[in-house]
């Protein structure tokens, strides 16, 4: 095993958790917000759960795995750097995964702000929104995944 390996088996570990709370995060933002329609006490006693449930998501699984996803990358850049230059990092392909990189980090910082208005009750945003925008990280992904496994070119 190289530590090109075993970079790259962590680097995919740590994605796989950080797309896994990207995903679930808003649903219980959504689940959240549904609340808002029932009657009390069951409406403070879930949205109680929820709000415990999304703050350890995001602290216990998020934000450690992007973290990881994000040190992992590094070390990956570090060793294709000693190994082949710079020059790959201008490689369309490599633009493409990077500026996915800096949206996904962008949508989970907007993510991990909503989680702090959500607990103070001054989040703005419905079910429906968070249930439309549930698929982000996803298709971020598909690009991502897609222009590294190709290394796609222009022309």
């Amino acid at each position: 095993m190289t530590a090109y390996d075993l970079a790259r088996g962590l680097h995919i570990l740590a994605v796989i958790a950080w797309m896994a709370g990207m995903l679930f995060l808003p649903r219980l933002y959504a689940y959240d917000a549904e609340q808002n329609a029932k009657p009390e006490p069951l409406r403070s006693e879930m949205q109680g759960l929820l709000r415990v449930w999304q703050t350890r998501l995001l602290r216990i699984i998020v934000n450690p795995a992007m973290i990881l996803a994000w040190g992992f990358g590094l070390w990956l850049i570090h060793i294709d750097v000693t190994a082949r230059g710079w020059s790959f990092l201008a490689e369309p392909w490599m633009i493409t995964k990077l500026a996915g990189v800096v949206l996904l980090s962008g949508w989970h910082g907007f993510l991990a702000g909503q989680r702090r208005k959500i607990a103070a009750g001054t989040s703005k945003y419905s079910g429906r929104f968070w249930r439309m925008t549930n698929e982000i990280p996803f298709l971020l992904a598909i690009v991502m995944v897609l222009s590294v496994t190709t290394e796609w070119r222009f022309g």
